[in-house]
Protein backbone atom coordinates (compact mmCIF):
# COMPACT_ATOMS: atom_id res chain seq x y z
CA UNK A 1 0.00 0.00 0.00
CA UNK A 2 1.31 3.40 -1.03
CA UNK A 3 2.30 5.41 2.45
CA UNK A 4 -0.39 8.43 1.27
CA UNK A 5 -3.42 8.30 -0.01
CA UNK A 6 -5.99 11.36 -0.37
CA UNK A 7 -4.46 14.98 -0.49
CA UNK A 8 -5.45 16.75 2.78
CA UNK A 9 -8.29 19.24 2.58
CA UNK A 10 -5.89 22.33 3.03
CA UNK A 11 -4.88 21.63 -0.33
CA UNK A 12 -7.88 20.90 -2.00
CA UNK A 13 -9.71 23.68 -0.86
CA UNK A 14 -11.62 25.80 -3.42
CA UNK A 15 -12.24 22.74 -5.93
CA UNK A 16 -14.22 22.45 -8.88
CA UNK A 17 -14.34 26.43 -9.64
CA UNK A 18 -14.86 28.10 -12.82
CA UNK A 19 -12.07 29.68 -15.19
CA UNK A 20 -14.73 33.09 -15.37
CA UNK A 21 -14.57 36.12 -13.17
CA UNK A 22 -15.90 35.41 -10.08
CA UNK A 23 -18.23 38.24 -9.61
CA UNK A 24 -20.34 40.36 -11.64
CA UNK A 25 -18.09 43.46 -10.70
CA UNK A 26 -14.88 41.90 -12.41
CA UNK A 27 -16.00 42.84 -15.86
CA UNK A 28 -16.64 47.09 -15.11
CA UNK A 29 -13.16 47.29 -12.62
CA UNK A 30 -10.00 47.92 -13.98
CA UNK A 31 -7.44 44.76 -14.49
CA UNK A 32 -5.52 44.37 -11.65
CA UNK A 33 -1.75 44.71 -12.32
CA UNK A 34 0.49 41.67 -11.80
CA UNK A 35 4.08 40.82 -11.98
CA UNK A 36 5.65 37.69 -12.03
CA UNK A 37 9.54 37.50 -10.73
CA UNK A 38 11.03 33.90 -11.46
CA UNK A 39 14.82 32.91 -11.77
CA UNK A 40 14.89 32.13 -15.44
CA UNK A 41 12.72 30.78 -18.18
CA UNK A 42 14.48 27.51 -19.36
CA UNK A 43 13.11 23.95 -18.28
CA UNK A 44 11.56 23.40 -15.29
CA UNK A 45 9.08 22.91 -13.11
CA UNK A 46 8.49 26.15 -11.42
CA UNK A 47 9.00 27.58 -15.50
CA UNK A 48 6.24 24.93 -16.97
CA UNK A 49 4.00 25.65 -13.89
CA UNK A 50 3.85 29.80 -14.05
CA UNK A 51 3.19 28.90 -18.01
CA UNK A 52 -0.32 26.94 -17.41
CA UNK A 53 -0.89 29.83 -14.83
CA UNK A 54 -0.54 32.26 -17.50
CA UNK A 55 -1.89 30.26 -20.22
CA UNK A 56 -5.39 30.04 -18.18
CA UNK A 57 -5.21 33.40 -16.53
CA UNK A 58 -8.55 35.32 -16.55
CA UNK A 59 -6.90 38.22 -18.52
CA UNK A 60 -9.90 40.55 -18.01
CA UNK A 61 -9.34 40.75 -14.69
CA UNK A 62 -5.04 40.01 -15.13
CA UNK A 63 -2.47 42.38 -16.84
CA UNK A 64 0.22 40.80 -16.19
CA UNK A 65 3.85 41.03 -16.89
CA UNK A 66 6.81 38.81 -16.28
CA UNK A 67 10.48 39.45 -15.08
CA UNK A 68 13.33 36.99 -15.10
CA UNK A 69 16.17 37.86 -13.06
CA UNK A 70 18.96 35.84 -15.21
CA UNK A 71 18.43 35.82 -19.09
CA UNK A 72 17.68 32.32 -19.54
CA UNK A 73 14.64 32.90 -21.96
CA UNK A 74 14.48 29.17 -23.66
CA UNK A 75 11.71 27.46 -24.01
CA UNK A 76 9.41 29.31 -22.06
CA UNK A 77 10.14 33.08 -22.68
CA UNK A 78 8.56 32.89 -26.68
CA UNK A 79 5.79 30.73 -25.19
CA UNK A 80 4.87 34.04 -23.09
CA UNK A 81 5.43 36.01 -25.15
CA UNK A 82 2.99 34.66 -28.04
CA UNK A 83 0.40 34.79 -24.90
CA UNK A 84 0.43 38.49 -25.43
CA UNK A 85 2.10 39.08 -21.53
CA UNK A 86 5.53 41.17 -21.91
CA UNK A 87 9.07 39.43 -20.41
CA UNK A 88 11.85 41.04 -19.20
CA UNK A 89 15.06 40.17 -17.49
CA UNK A 90 16.85 41.83 -15.35
CA UNK A 91 20.63 40.58 -16.64
CA UNK A 92 21.99 38.75 -13.44
CA UNK A 93 24.56 36.30 -13.42
CA UNK A 94 24.39 33.05 -12.13
CA UNK A 95 26.55 33.22 -9.03
CA UNK A 96 26.13 35.21 -5.57
CA UNK A 97 23.37 37.81 -5.90
CA UNK A 98 23.96 41.42 -6.62
CA UNK A 99 22.01 44.23 -4.29
CA UNK A 100 21.78 46.12 -7.63
CA UNK A 101 19.87 43.63 -9.32
CA UNK A 102 17.33 44.46 -6.36
CA UNK A 103 17.60 48.16 -7.13
CA UNK A 104 17.03 48.13 -10.72
CA UNK A 105 13.76 45.81 -9.87
CA UNK A 106 12.84 48.68 -7.32
CA UNK A 107 13.56 51.35 -10.25
CA UNK A 108 10.90 49.13 -12.63
CA UNK A 109 8.59 48.45 -10.07
CA UNK A 110 8.42 52.39 -9.40
CA UNK A 111 7.98 53.05 -12.81
CA UNK A 112 4.87 50.57 -12.97
CA UNK A 113 3.37 49.75 -10.09
CA UNK A 114 1.61 46.64 -9.76
CA UNK A 115 -1.22 45.88 -7.52
CA UNK A 116 0.51 42.62 -6.03
CA UNK A 117 3.59 40.78 -7.44
CA UNK A 118 4.63 36.63 -7.28
CA UNK A 119 7.59 35.43 -6.99
CA UNK A 120 8.57 31.40 -7.90
CA UNK A 121 11.93 30.36 -6.31
CA UNK A 122 14.48 31.16 -3.75
CA UNK A 123 16.49 34.21 -5.24
CA UNK A 124 13.33 35.72 -6.55
CA UNK A 125 11.64 35.47 -3.41
CA UNK A 126 14.90 37.60 -2.02
CA UNK A 127 14.99 39.75 -4.41
CA UNK A 128 11.63 40.74 -4.88
CA UNK A 129 10.85 41.03 -1.50
CA UNK A 130 13.80 43.53 -1.11
CA UNK A 131 12.76 45.19 -4.23
CA UNK A 132 9.18 45.73 -3.02
CA UNK A 133 9.88 47.33 0.55
CA UNK A 134 12.35 49.72 -1.92
CA UNK A 135 9.04 50.89 -3.50
CA UNK A 136 6.71 50.83 -0.48
CA UNK A 137 4.43 47.68 0.38
CA UNK A 138 3.28 45.78 -2.76
CA UNK A 139 1.27 42.88 -1.47
CA UNK A 140 3.87 39.94 -2.20
CA UNK A 141 3.39 36.47 -2.71
CA UNK A 142 6.20 33.85 -2.34
CA UNK A 143 6.69 30.32 -3.86
CA UNK A 144 8.37 27.59 -2.65
CA UNK A 145 8.79 25.25 -5.33
CA UNK A 146 11.34 22.68 -3.33
CA UNK A 147 10.94 19.94 -0.22
CA UNK A 148 14.14 18.87 0.47
CA UNK A 149 17.91 20.17 0.51
CA UNK A 150 20.63 18.27 1.56
CA UNK A 151 24.24 19.97 2.58
CA UNK A 152 26.77 18.51 -0.04
CA UNK A 153 24.28 17.94 -2.62
CA UNK A 154 22.77 21.10 -2.72
CA UNK A 155 24.28 24.60 -3.56
CA UNK A 156 25.72 26.33 -0.93
CA UNK A 157 23.84 29.26 -2.11
CA UNK A 158 20.47 28.11 -1.95
CA UNK A 159 20.71 26.78 1.16
CA UNK A 160 22.20 29.96 2.40
CA UNK A 161 19.19 31.77 0.66
CA UNK A 162 16.68 29.40 1.60
CA UNK A 163 17.98 30.24 5.75
CA UNK A 164 17.77 33.61 4.79
CA UNK A 165 14.17 33.76 3.13
CA UNK A 166 13.27 31.98 6.22
CA UNK A 167 14.15 34.61 8.46
CA UNK A 168 12.75 37.65 6.45
CA UNK A 169 9.54 35.35 5.56
CA UNK A 170 7.75 36.94 8.68
CA UNK A 171 8.47 40.47 7.48
CA UNK A 172 8.75 40.63 3.57
CA UNK A 173 5.85 38.62 1.99
CA UNK A 174 2.04 38.80 2.54
CA UNK A 175 1.68 34.90 1.29
CA UNK A 176 3.44 31.91 0.79
CA UNK A 177 2.99 29.47 -1.90
CA UNK A 178 4.13 25.75 -1.02
CA UNK A 179 3.94 23.77 -3.93
CA UNK A 180 3.24 20.75 -2.16
CA UNK A 181 2.70 19.44 1.64
CA UNK A 182 6.83 17.72 1.15
CA UNK A 183 7.49 21.48 0.51
CA UNK A 184 5.30 23.11 3.30
CA UNK A 185 6.30 20.91 5.88
CA UNK A 186 10.74 21.21 4.98
CA UNK A 187 10.37 25.18 5.38
CA UNK A 188 7.97 25.10 8.03
CA UNK A 189 10.87 23.11 9.91
CA UNK A 190 14.04 25.69 8.58
CA UNK A 191 11.48 28.41 10.24
CA UNK A 192 9.28 29.90 7.20
CA UNK A 193 6.48 32.05 8.86
CA UNK A 194 3.66 29.46 9.51
CA UNK A 195 0.56 31.20 9.43
CA UNK A 196 1.58 32.77 6.10
CA UNK A 197 1.53 29.35 4.27
CA UNK A 198 -0.78 27.82 1.77
CA UNK A 199 -0.76 24.68 -0.32
CA UNK A 200 -1.30 24.99 -4.48
CA UNK A 201 -0.03 22.36 -6.31
CA UNK A 202 0.64 22.05 -9.81
CA UNK A 203 -2.58 21.74 -12.03
CA UNK A 204 -2.86 19.84 -15.75
CA UNK A 205 -4.12 20.42 -18.26
CA UNK A 206 -6.32 17.20 -19.64
CA UNK A 207 -7.18 18.06 -23.09
CA UNK A 208 -3.56 18.57 -23.97
CA UNK A 209 -2.41 15.73 -22.01
CA UNK A 210 -4.47 12.72 -22.63
CA UNK A 211 -4.83 8.93 -23.33
CA UNK A 212 -4.23 8.79 -27.18
CA UNK A 213 -4.05 4.87 -28.48
CA UNK A 214 -2.84 5.96 -32.38
CA UNK A 215 0.25 7.30 -30.22
CA UNK A 216 1.88 4.24 -29.84
CA UNK A 217 2.68 2.88 -33.18
CA UNK A 218 4.53 5.68 -34.21
CA UNK A 219 6.70 6.32 -31.29
CA UNK A 220 7.38 2.42 -31.80
CA UNK A 221 8.17 2.69 -35.06
CA UNK A 222 10.22 6.02 -34.81
CA UNK A 223 12.44 4.20 -31.69
CA UNK A 224 12.66 0.92 -33.41
CA UNK A 225 11.03 -1.07 -30.47
CA UNK A 226 9.30 -4.66 -31.26
CA UNK A 227 5.79 -4.22 -31.59
CA UNK A 228 4.52 -5.96 -28.04
CA UNK A 229 7.44 -4.72 -26.10
CA UNK A 230 6.98 -3.40 -22.51
CA UNK A 231 8.35 0.28 -22.74
CA UNK A 232 8.91 2.19 -18.97
CA UNK A 233 10.02 5.69 -19.69
CA UNK A 234 10.72 9.04 -17.42
CA UNK A 235 11.39 12.54 -18.73
CA UNK A 236 13.80 15.16 -16.91
CA UNK A 237 16.60 16.55 -17.22
CA UNK A 238 20.36 15.13 -16.34
CA UNK A 239 20.43 16.47 -12.88
CA UNK A 240 21.93 14.26 -9.68
CA UNK A 241 18.69 15.25 -8.32
CA UNK A 242 16.91 12.84 -11.27
CA UNK A 243 19.49 9.96 -10.47
CA UNK A 244 19.13 8.17 -13.60
CA UNK A 245 21.88 6.31 -12.13
CA UNK A 246 18.84 4.61 -9.80
CA UNK A 247 16.80 4.18 -13.31
CA UNK A 248 19.41 2.74 -15.12
CA UNK A 249 20.63 0.46 -12.45
CA UNK A 250 16.94 -0.65 -12.06
CA UNK A 251 16.62 -1.78 -15.03
CA UNK A 252 19.91 -3.83 -14.65
CA UNK A 253 18.33 -5.88 -12.40
CA UNK A 254 14.85 -5.89 -14.08
CA UNK A 255 16.11 -7.36 -17.29
CA UNK A 256 17.38 -10.36 -15.63
CA UNK A 257 13.65 -11.35 -14.83
CA UNK A 258 11.98 -9.61 -17.52
CA UNK A 259 14.73 -8.83 -20.92
CA UNK A 260 11.89 -7.83 -22.50
CA UNK A 261 11.47 -4.15 -21.37
CA UNK A 262 12.43 -1.51 -23.35
CA UNK A 263 13.09 2.14 -21.50
CA UNK A 264 12.51 5.47 -22.92
CA UNK A 265 14.27 8.73 -21.75
CA UNK A 266 14.38 12.23 -22.50
CA UNK A 267 15.12 15.20 -20.90
CA UNK A 268 17.90 17.87 -21.51
CA UNK A 269 21.49 16.16 -21.90
CA UNK A 270 19.88 13.19 -21.69
CA UNK A 271 21.17 11.71 -24.99
CA UNK A 272 24.19 9.28 -26.26
CA UNK A 273 26.47 12.37 -26.09
CA UNK A 274 26.08 12.55 -22.30
CA UNK A 275 29.75 10.50 -21.45
CA UNK A 276 28.18 9.86 -18.01
CA UNK A 277 24.89 8.55 -18.92
CA UNK A 278 26.74 6.05 -21.95
CA UNK A 279 29.07 4.99 -19.14
CA UNK A 280 26.53 4.22 -16.81
CA UNK A 281 24.36 2.44 -19.73
CA UNK A 282 27.11 0.51 -20.93
CA UNK A 283 27.79 -0.97 -17.69
CA UNK A 284 24.52 -2.54 -17.44
CA UNK A 285 24.78 -3.84 -20.97
CA UNK A 286 21.78 -2.37 -22.01
CA UNK A 287 22.56 -0.09 -24.75
CA UNK A 288 20.11 -2.20 -27.18
CA UNK A 289 17.61 -1.35 -24.78
CA UNK A 290 17.79 2.19 -24.03
CA UNK A 291 16.69 5.39 -26.14
CA UNK A 292 17.58 8.47 -25.37
CA UNK A 293 15.98 11.16 -27.01
CA UNK A 294 17.52 14.60 -25.29
CA UNK A 295 14.78 17.59 -25.15
CA UNK A 296 11.77 16.95 -26.83
CA UNK A 297 8.14 18.96 -27.67
CA UNK A 298 5.68 15.74 -27.96
CA UNK A 299 5.85 15.06 -24.27
CA UNK A 300 2.18 14.24 -24.01
CA UNK A 301 2.47 11.77 -26.99
CA UNK A 302 5.80 10.09 -26.21
CA UNK A 303 3.58 9.59 -22.73
CA UNK A 304 0.51 8.16 -24.40
CA UNK A 305 2.71 5.55 -25.93
CA UNK A 306 4.39 4.37 -22.28
CA UNK A 307 3.22 1.29 -20.55
CA UNK A 308 4.56 2.60 -17.36
CA UNK A 309 5.85 5.94 -16.20
CA UNK A 310 8.89 5.76 -13.77
CA UNK A 311 10.15 8.42 -11.45
CA UNK A 312 13.65 7.08 -10.10
CA UNK A 313 14.93 10.93 -8.23
CA UNK A 314 16.20 10.80 -4.96
CA UNK A 315 16.03 13.51 -3.56
CA UNK A 316 14.92 17.64 -3.88
CA UNK A 317 11.42 17.26 -5.81
CA UNK A 318 8.42 19.39 -4.91
CA UNK A 319 5.52 18.42 -6.79
CA UNK A 320 6.95 16.42 -9.55
CA UNK A 321 5.39 17.62 -12.95
CA UNK A 322 6.17 14.54 -14.94
CA UNK A 323 3.65 12.06 -12.79
CA UNK A 324 0.71 14.05 -13.09
CA UNK A 325 1.52 14.82 -16.64
CA UNK A 326 2.38 10.51 -17.28
CA UNK A 327 -0.97 10.22 -15.21
CA UNK A 328 -2.90 12.44 -17.25
CA UNK A 329 -2.21 10.37 -20.69
CA UNK A 330 -3.56 7.07 -18.45
CA UNK A 331 -0.42 5.65 -17.78
CA UNK A 332 0.18 4.01 -14.58
CA UNK A 333 3.28 4.98 -12.84
CA UNK A 334 6.25 3.57 -10.31
CA UNK A 335 7.73 6.59 -8.32
CA UNK A 336 9.90 6.91 -5.67
CA UNK A 337 8.96 8.60 -2.42
CA UNK A 338 10.08 12.57 -2.98
CA UNK A 339 8.04 15.68 -2.73
CA UNK A 340 4.14 14.72 -3.31
CA UNK A 341 4.94 12.08 -5.50
CA UNK A 342 2.86 9.44 -3.28
CA UNK A 343 0.37 11.71 -2.88
CA UNK A 344 -0.24 11.84 -6.27
CA UNK A 345 -0.26 8.32 -7.44
CA UNK A 346 -2.48 7.61 -4.34
CA UNK A 347 -3.33 3.89 -4.95
CA UNK A 348 -2.85 4.34 -8.91
CA UNK A 349 0.50 3.23 -9.07
CA UNK A 350 3.39 2.12 -6.69
CA UNK A 351 5.45 3.99 -4.90
CA UNK A 352 9.17 2.75 -3.39
CA UNK A 353 12.17 4.43 -1.17
CA UNK A 354 14.43 6.49 -3.46
CA UNK A 355 18.17 5.13 -4.11
CA UNK A 356 16.55 1.53 -3.98
CA UNK A 357 17.14 0.08 -7.17
CA UNK A 358 16.07 -3.20 -6.58
CA UNK A 359 12.77 -1.79 -4.84
CA UNK A 360 12.36 0.27 -8.52
CA UNK A 361 12.76 -2.92 -10.25
CA UNK A 362 10.30 -5.00 -8.46
CA UNK A 363 7.59 -2.10 -8.61
CA UNK A 364 8.20 -2.34 -11.94
CA UNK A 365 8.20 -5.57 -12.30
CA UNK A 366 4.34 -5.79 -10.66
CA UNK A 367 3.29 -3.30 -12.83
CA UNK A 368 4.58 -5.77 -16.33
CA UNK A 369 3.11 -8.54 -14.50
CA UNK A 370 -0.86 -6.93 -14.46
CA UNK A 371 -0.41 -7.30 -17.99
CA UNK A 372 -2.25 -4.62 -20.52
CA UNK A 373 -5.65 -4.43 -19.18
CA UNK A 374 -4.43 -4.54 -15.84
CA UNK A 375 -2.50 -1.57 -16.72
CA UNK A 376 -5.22 0.22 -18.37
CA UNK A 377 -7.64 -0.11 -15.47
CA UNK A 378 -4.72 1.53 -13.51
CA UNK A 379 -4.24 4.45 -16.17
CA UNK A 380 -7.87 4.76 -15.45
CA UNK A 381 -7.92 5.39 -12.42
CA UNK A 382 -4.26 7.30 -12.37
CA UNK A 383 -5.97 10.15 -14.70
CA UNK A 384 -9.62 10.15 -12.84
CA UNK A 385 -7.43 10.86 -9.74
CA UNK A 386 -5.93 14.25 -11.85
CA UNK A 387 -8.93 15.18 -12.67
CA UNK A 388 -10.46 15.37 -9.44
CA UNK A 389 -7.79 16.60 -7.46
CA UNK A 390 -5.24 18.45 -10.15
CA UNK A 391 -7.24 19.84 -12.92
CA UNK A 392 -5.88 22.85 -14.65
CA UNK A 393 -8.77 25.46 -13.99
CA UNK A 394 -8.69 24.35 -10.24
CA UNK A 395 -6.11 25.56 -9.80
CA UNK A 396 -5.79 28.69 -11.82
CA UNK A 397 -9.04 29.39 -9.60
CA UNK A 398 -6.78 28.88 -6.37
CA UNK A 399 -4.30 31.27 -7.47
CA UNK A 400 -6.55 33.86 -9.06
CA UNK A 401 -8.97 34.08 -5.35
CA UNK A 402 -5.28 34.85 -3.69
CA UNK A 403 -4.05 37.18 -6.09
CA UNK A 404 -7.54 39.44 -5.61
CA UNK A 405 -7.50 39.07 -1.58
CA UNK A 406 -4.17 40.59 -1.75
CA UNK A 407 -5.05 43.35 -4.58
CA UNK A 408 -8.74 44.08 -2.90
CA UNK A 409 -8.90 43.39 0.14
CA UNK A 410 -11.99 43.32 1.73
CA UNK A 411 -12.79 46.57 4.16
Amino acid sequence: MNPVQTPNVMTLKGLRAPRVAMNGEAATRKPISLVCLINALGTGGAESMLYRLLANLDRAQFRVRVISLIDIMEPFGPKIRALGIPVDTLGMRRGIPNPFYAWRLARWLREDPPDVMQTWQYHSDLIGGLASRMVGRIPLVWGIRHSDHRPGVSKRLTLLTMNLCAKLSHWLPDRIICCSEASRRLHLEVGYAPEKMVVIPNGYDLEAYRPDPAARGGVFKELDIPEGACVIGMAGRFDPQKDYRNFIQAAAALHRSRPDAYYVLCGPDVTWGNGQLKTCIAEAGLQDRFRLLGRRSDIPRLFAALDIAALSSSYGEGFPNVVGEAMSCGVPCAVTDVGDAALIVGETGRVVPPRNPAALAEAWRQLMDLGPEGRARLGIAARQRITDHYDLPQIVHRFQSLFLELARPTA
